[in-house]
Parts: structure tokens; sequence; C-alpha cells
């Protein structure tokens, strides 16, 4: 009868390796390859010696062992070794959770054995031999074998390793949102040196009485009116950020003294920016900037925005103590909430002479000359945007909630998206679509944050949905603010890129690659940023 049951055991025992190594085995080489190389990679840098002879006998090397080919190989000593260490760590697992710790104990001993052997192969560059090999495996299989007979039965096997691969999954998400949430708050940060160049701005503004009559006499400016020139509008508290974006237009312009650039930003921020651009000279061009406080009628009767903005639930939900975990990381930036960000609903309201203008955010630098955007046939629409489409994940069933029949009996899932950052508009036919009504209409209905979470973008696919034009991509390039492996062909063909995302290129975790771009536009010259950079 025993010996039945030991045959019965043995397939059993064999469908449990089979279990564990499924659940183990790609991670675990691919981990061991990886630990080998750096390790033997790191040794070489570190030896001026081994960099001197790795470049004399580089091509024998390869020719003797490639390792990672070595420890794939299903003949391979080291294959065997790393086979054996997959199982050991599963029953090191198991022996802990029934209280075995002696086991745990000596089966830790040997993997860190194997681990050491397979390190020197790796080093030396020459396979493992039999007689290296042969002991640690006999005692590893003895002590696998002692684990096997350890009365662990397939069902509690399994349902162990699940436990403890749910038990990983779990702190592998939270250690994803809690990097998120830091790389988050780093992004959200000033730098010290732009808040020393805001200090410095403001100081200068509040003393200098010259330099508010100038922004009071040209507040009054026709060419602010002229619909000859050309017309852009920036809404920054960003104040390098904004002069990048305006000196870049301006030093790629054809003609930059027929351009006009609209800037709104916040009360904090007014007198910085007026005496920055008051004091430094772009080319000719006109400069406006206007204090958004001074808006009266963008109040809470009008708008549903600053209704919302002023509703503390909907603030307690993501500046207070207990924060609503499902909304995505990146849209509890107060960027999102800032008036300054839905300001771009109401173009038409705040320039009411205009018939088109370009926006721009803060985050772009131009490359080529805009002044085309304006003789763009818009054929009747009132929105000029690149399209995002390309992927799959830029669709409008991405951005909305089409399980609310109010989304999805109006709209299609499949829509293509479009990019905020870079677009012209025509006022004359926004007015005549009254766009600014429809976006309020679709703020009203997501009052309680069920069509969409936050931000600009969704209700902007509503409310100029069926009036976009799309443009040449080449117009809009994004990305410089997440993604590193943009090709620089399509960076250097761009007329505007924009560094959309948390890396954004004043930020110490800017993308480094992409930098430059942005920084060449800065005023390093300017004695203020001199100070506030080495200081």
């Amino acid at each position: 009868m025993r010996r039945r049951a030991a045959e019965y055991r043995r397939p059993v025992r064999r469908r449990l390796s089979c279990w564990i190594w499924a659940l183990l085995g790609l991670f675990s080489i691919a981990g061991l390859v990886l630990f080998i190389v750096q390790h033997n990679h790191h040794e070489d840098r570190s030896n001026p010696l081994a960099l001197e002879k790795s470049a004399r006998t580089e091509q024998v090397e390869r020719k003797v062992l490639n390792f990672t080919k070595e420890i794939l190989s299903a003949t391979s000593f080291s294959r065997q070794l790393a086979e054996q260490i997959i199982l050991a760590k599963a029953y090191v697992i198991i022996a802990k959770e029934h209280n075995n710790h002696r086991l745990a104990w000596e089966l830790s001993k040997k993997i860190r054995s194997c681990q050491l052997l397979l390190s020197k192969a790796a080093m030396r560059g020459e396979p493992i031999t039999l007689d290296e090999a042969e002991p640690i495996i006999s005692s590893l299989s003895s002590l696998i074998f002692t684990a096997q007979d350890a009365h662990y039965d397939i069902a509690t096997t399994i349902m162990t390793m699940k436990s403890h691969i749910q038990a990983l999954e779990e702190r592998a998400n939270a250690a994803t949102v809690q990097s998120t949430l830091f790389g988050q708050l780093l992004a959200e940060s000033l730098p010290k040196s732009l808040h020393c160049l805001k200090v410095k701005l403001s100081v200068d503004w509040v003393r200098s009485k010259h330099i508010q009559d100038l922004a009071s006499e040209r507040r009054n400016s026709p060419r602010l009116v002229d619909n000859n020139l050309y017309h852009f509008c920036i809404f920054s508290d960003n104040v390098p950020a904004t002069s990048v974006v305006v000196n870049s237009t301006i030093t790629n312009a054809d003609h930059p003294k027929q351009m006009v650039f609209h800037i709104v930003t916040n009360g904090v921020t007014y007198g910085a920016m007026q005496a920055w651009f008051l004091n430094n000279d772009f080319k000719g061009s006109t400069i406006e900037v206007q204090n958004i406080e001074e808006f009266s009628w963008l109040n809470a009767s009008y708008a549903p925005i600053v209704k919302q903005l002023l509703n503390a639930d909907s603030r307690a939900i993501y500046f207070g103590e207990y924060q609503d975990l499902r909304v995505e990381p990146k849209l509890r930036n107060p960027k999102y909430l800032s008036l300054l960000n839905h300001l771009r609903f109401y173009i038409p309201e705040i320039y009411p002479q205009l018939e088109k203008i370009v926006f721009l955010d803060d985050d772009v630098v131009v490359q080529k000359d805009l002044t085309p955007l304006f003789s763009l046939d818009l054929h009747g629409n009132v929105n000029g945007a690149v399209e995002t489409c390309l992927e799959a994940f830029h669709r409008y069933y991405k951005y909305l909630n089409f399980s609310n029949p109010i989304i999805s009996l109006k709209f299609d899932p499949q829509a293509c998206g479009w990019a905020f950052g870079m677009n012209v508009f025509d006022l004359i036919a926004w007015r005549k679509a009254n766009v600014t009504a429809r976006y309020h209409y679709w703020q009203e209905q997501n009052a309680d944050r069920t069509l969409w979470k936050l931000g600009t973008l969704p209700p902007a696919l509503l409310a100029f949905y069926g009036l976009t034009e799309p443009l040449d991509r080449r117009w809009h390039v994004l990305g410089l603010g997440y993604d590193m492996n943009i090709d620089n062909r399509l960076i250097e063909s761009a007329a505007v890129i924009h560094f959309n995302g948390n890396m954004k290129p004043w930020l110490k975790l800017a993308i480094s690659r992409y930098k430059p771009i942005w920084d060449r536009y800065v005023n390093h010259s300017h004695p203020y940023v001199q100070d506030c950079e080495t200081s």
C-alpha cells in the first residue's frame, strides 16, 4: 500500500514542479541572467587592468563563452543550476509557511552557493564543469526531495503560491502608485531658480512706477485688436516657460514685428510677468499681459467650472486628506483644477474683436514660422489641431465614459482624439457655433465626475466634436515630457514640439536628450537669470 502511495505521489510531485516552474521560471531565469551580466560588467568597468585586457581579448572571449546562451542551453550545468534555484526558491516560501525554518535556511544557503558558482563562471568566461556542479546539484536535489516529502500536497502548494503572487502584485501596484505620486509631486514643485526669478521680478514691479505706467500705456495699443496681425495667446503662471514660447516663436518667424502675444496669468505672477516682458526686447513684437482676477465676468453664475472649483466637496476629493485613489495620479495635479487651464474655452470672450488666434501651451517650443497657420483653410471648422489617434489609446473611448448613455448615444467611441497645445481657432466660427455654451453644458453634466475625471481635453473633445480640422502632423509633435524615444527626424521637422508630461524641461527630471532644445531659448544673459542659477 505504501509503495502504491509513493508511486502515486511521484506524478503529483512532477505536477507540483511544473506548476512552480510555470509561475516562476521565466522571470527567475531572466533576472539571474541580468544579475550575472550586470555584475560582470561592473567588475570589468571598475578594474582598469580588465579594461585593457578586454580590448585585446574581447573577440576571443566571445568565442569561448556566451553566458546568456549557456544558461539557456538545455544540456548545460548552468541551466540545471538555474532550474534548481527556481524550484528551491519556491520551496523556501512553502517551508516558511509551514514554520520549517531550518529547511528554509538550508535551501537558502544552497541557493547562495549556486548563485556564487554561476557568478564565478560568468566572470571567468568558462562553462561550469561537472566537478564544480555535481556537489551542489546533489546536495540541493536532496533538500528539494526532503521538501517534497514534507507532506506539502499539491492543493496547499498551489494556494500558497497564488497567495504570494497576489501579495507581490499588490506590493508592486502600491509601489507603482507611490512612485507616480512622488513623480507628480516633483513635477508640481517649482525649482528654486524659477522662484528666485519670480521674486526678483515682482520686487521690480512693485518698486518701479515707470514699469507700471508703461504697462498702462500699452494696454490700449491698437495693435492688440488689429486683425491684420498674427495673434497668439498663452495662459500661464510660469514666467521662464512663457518667455521661451514667445522667444522661440519670434526667433523662427519671418516677420516678428507683425506678431501679437496675449498672455493671461494669475494675480500672484502678474507683476513678475509684466516686469519681464516690459524690460526685455522681443524683436518688436507686441506683448500684452492680463490678470485673470480682473475678469469679473468669469464668475460662478456664468462659468460652471468656477462653481465647481468653489465646491468644497470637489476640492476635498483632490486636495483633502482623503483623496480618491481611483483618480489617475496625474489628474490630481492642481494644474487640472486651475482656472488658467480652463481659460482656453473663453478665448472669444477675452478677445471679442479678434477673428483668428493661435493658442500655445507654456510647455511648447516653436521651431518654424507659424504665420502660415493663419492662412490655412479650416473648411468652416472652429479648431485646427493635430490628431493623435495613430495609437489606439487616443480615441474617444479612452477619455470618456461610454457606459453612460448621454455619451454613447451622441459620440463615436472610435472617433479620433486630437492635441491641445498648438491650436488655431477661427473665432468667427467659434461664436457662430457657440462652442463655449457647449462646453458649459458638458461641464454641468459632469458635475458628479461620472463622464470624465478631470482635465480640459475630455470636455474639449465633446465641445469641438464635428468642429475640428485635422492638421499635418508636423505642425505639432508631442511627448517630449515622457517619451524618451521620439525619432530625431520627427523632432527636427516639427513646427512645434510639446513637452507634455511630467518631465518638463525646466525641472531636474527633464529628459536630458530634449532639454537643450528648450534651453537655447532661455535668456541666460539676463542678470536675474544668472544670479538665480548660481545662487
